[in-house]
């Protein structure tokens, strides 16, 4: 079990577009042992997700947690494309950028074609919160984050957001 560093907002490897992984590399030893790390780093940390990039490697590899009962799932390679035109507001994190949200507007559906840890290819369709999530951490292996796509007028320290965010019936008039 190693829990590997995050690298933080400022940190050049964030910035930068990672580099696909070989097919005949995932099976292989330095992949398999990558995957188990940035498990072991996502869990401690309690995300919902982790792109290589955030802990220092520079290669095409998500985990994503779209459904608590399945657990984490490894995305090597992907490539999304929206399904949609209509967009979905949600208030972001990052274990990147630590003590702060946002929300940022993003495609509602997606299409994500990738491999998992076998090295077998998948495609499948997400909306909303799971269509989110996936974009979140993809975009990291592009050198993007959320706040670069963030409402600026939203954004806030995470103490401040908890105290002051209006709760989803308020925002209704409820």
């Amino acid at each position: 079990m190693a829990i590997l560093k995050i690298a933080r907002m400022g940190h050049p490897i964030l910035r930068r577009v990672a580099d696909p992984i070989p097919l005949d590399q995932i099976q292989g030893g330095a992949v398999q042992q990558l995957i188990q790390d940035m498990l072991d780093t996502v869990i401690e940390y309690d995300g919902v997700g982790l792109a290589a990039p955030q802990v220092h490697q520079s290669v095409r590899l998500v985990l994503l947690c779209l459904d608590p009962e399945e657990g984490f799932e490894v995305w090597i390679n992907p490539i999304l494309t929206p399904t949609t035109k209509e967009e979905l507001v949600s208030t972001e994190g990052c274990l990147s950028v630590p003590g702060l949200r946002g929300d940022v507007s993003r495609p509602s559906e997606i299409t994500v074609q990738a491999y998992n840890h076998l090295g077998e290819a998948f495609e499948r369709t997400l909306e909303g919160f799971p269509a989110v999530v996936a974009q979140h951490e993809c975009d990291h292996l592009d050198g993007l984050l959320y706040i670069d796509k963030v409402d600026t007028q939203s954004l806030s320290f995470l103490e401040e957001f908890k105290r002051f965010a209006p709760m989803p019936e308020e925002e209704d008039g409820e």
